[in-house]
């Protein structure tokens, strides 16, 4: 399976291991709730997916990467102590509490989530002394003589042998006791993630054209050359810093990220040309509607790729226009939800702005439990963050009545709503301007299909476009069968 059928196999299992009857008992006894065992590449997003699980069951997570751990750490150390049996005392060997297990209690008593998971990464790469430990986990759910807690779940992930050197075999005991998912890369399961996280769009556009080399591992007499899903995203992370600092990015960068030479070459050169295309075709001109006049000219004699990039390069430059009033809209539909709770009940309020005030109090406590939690994502602290200083600006006076107070509280909001209404028309124009490139430059081509089917599969573009409908777009999504015409197109790229 690939990793988002993981996701949503293990976010089922979690559903279900939670259920409880009507005494609050859970429906299926800890006994029967058998760990998952992800097996699959490195690189590919295990960790990822179990962050987003939790965050989506508002759920905690306890995530240990287990060849950091000695036996001590992952079984607690020994301590002697007495015990009396028969009349004769006897000194007996026990252990602390765990260093993970105490962890799971902490997140409980710091988070005040009493559920959650227990993620162990690399589990079958442990050293020969811990390697029991190991299977005790899984088998008992235990780490030296102490017991996962109650409402925890255990998913654990390892490397099939081809990948890791230091991979353990379990035997058909410990087998028998897991659910074991077997994970492989996958492209195209990817780029919506990819999408989502800003990954770098020349990064997105070389992988469309060269979808083979998303991940590969290969051994030969130089030794072990492989490039994963870590790799391009991290590799991405960089190029945004370098670009704002202004550092080149050079083929030694991206061999750092990218442990295959002739990958690491291939994007190297793309990215060169990426770049080039983006200064010669002036994409920012086009969604202005500004198109110079040797620019058809220059695309009607360009080679696939290139046109193929500039295609990505109008896509990126729409979503920029796309994103930015997204942003203000969540903005402002939060916004809007305080103003209307606050219009409900400033009537009766003693004092309209202290009432502002508790409601107000009110938001930063769900804030505070919300990233305290690590319920939130960086894009949601930071709209967060940003509703409250503008509900902290726009505080109404003391000695208004309920009437002004309301008007006075949603002035800054009426502000941002022009602000929204500019966004949305600039997006709408820059939106109408990249079709009519599209149409002088491609007609109805396979560059077309893959214009519209962007905008089709892209979540941030998909939402925009129900909301502010373009009618050069559906007449294109009508007519030029998307799935199909994209599944011919990406069968000959990949030939």
């Amino acid at each position: 399976m690939n990793i988002r059928q993981a996701k949503e196999e293990i976010k089922h299992t979690v559903q279900a291991y939670l259920k409880k009857d009507e005494s609050g008992a859970y429906r299926i006894p800890a006994i029967r709730q058998r760990p998952i065992l992800m097996m699959g590449p490195p690189g590919i997003g295990k960790t990822q997916i179990m962050e987003q699980i939790a965050r989506e069951c508002r759920i905690g997570l306890v995530s240990y990467t287990i060849t950091h751990h000695t036996r001590q750490s992952a079984v607690g150390l020994p301590f002697i102590r007495e015990e009396t049996f028969s009349e004769k005392t006897y000194s007996v060997t026990e252990y602390t509490m765990s260093e993970i297990i105490a962890s799971v209690y902490r997140k409980i008593r710091d988070q005040g989530t009493k559920e959650g998971i227990l993620f162990i990464d690399e589990i079958n790469c442990v050293s020969e002394t811990l390697a029991p430990t190991m299977l005790q986990f899984l088998q008992c759910k235990t780490f030296g003589n102490q017991a996962v807690p109650e409402g925890w779940i255990i998913v654990a992930a390892g490397n099939p042998p081809e990948y890791n050197k230091s991979v353990r075999d379990f035997d058909m005991v410990t087998l028998d006791r897991v659910r074991e998912l077997d994970i492989e890369a996958d492209f195209s399961v990817w780029k919506p993630y990819a999408r989502e996280k800003r990954i770098n769009s020349a990064i997105l556009s070389y992988l469309e054209l060269r979808p083979k080399n998303f991940y590969r591992v290969e051994a030969d007499v130089d030794g072990l050359r492989f490039v994963t899903a870590r790799g391009w995203e991290d590799l991405s992370s960089l190029m945004a810093v370098y670009r704002e600092l202004d550092i080149p990015v050079t083929e030694e960068v991206i061999g750092e990220f990218l442990h295959h030479p002739d990958v690491a070459e291939d994007v190297s050169a793309y990215l060169d040309l990426y770049q080039k295309y983006e200064d010669d075709y002036g994409i920012a001109d086009i969604l202005a509607g500004k198109v110079r006049s040797d620019v058809y000219g220059r695309v009607y004699q360009a080679a696939f790729d290139e046109r193929f990039s500039v295609v990505h390069l109008l896509l990126d430059g729409l979503f920029g226009y796309l994103d930015c009033a997204e942003k203000t809209k969540r903005l402002l539909d939060a916004w809007y939800a305080f103003l209307k709770e606050y219009r409900a009940g400033v009537g009766n309020a003693a004092s309209p702005a202290e009432f502002y005030r508790t409601l107000l109090e009110e938001k930063q406590k769900v804030y505070e439990a919300e990233k305290k939690g690590g319920f939130l994502t960086k894009e949601e602290k930071s709209g967060w963050e940003k509703l409250l200083a503008c509900l902290k600006e726009n505080v109404p006076g003391e000695q208004l009545d309920a009437k002004e107070s309301f008007f006075m509280a949603k002035e800054g909001f009426d502000r941002e709503r022009e602000k929204l209404e500019r966004e949305e028309r600039n997006a709408e124009e820059a939106l109408a301007h990249a079709f009519d490139f599209m149409e002088k430059a491609f007609e109805d081509g396979e560059e077309m299909v893959l214009f519209v089917t962007e905008l089709t599969v892209s979540a941030g573009s998909a939402r925009f476009l129900a909301e502010h409908p373009s009618e050069k777009y559906e007449q294109y999504k009508e007519t030029l069968l998307i799935g199909t015409r994209k599944a011919e197109l990406l069968s000959e790229l990949n030939r």
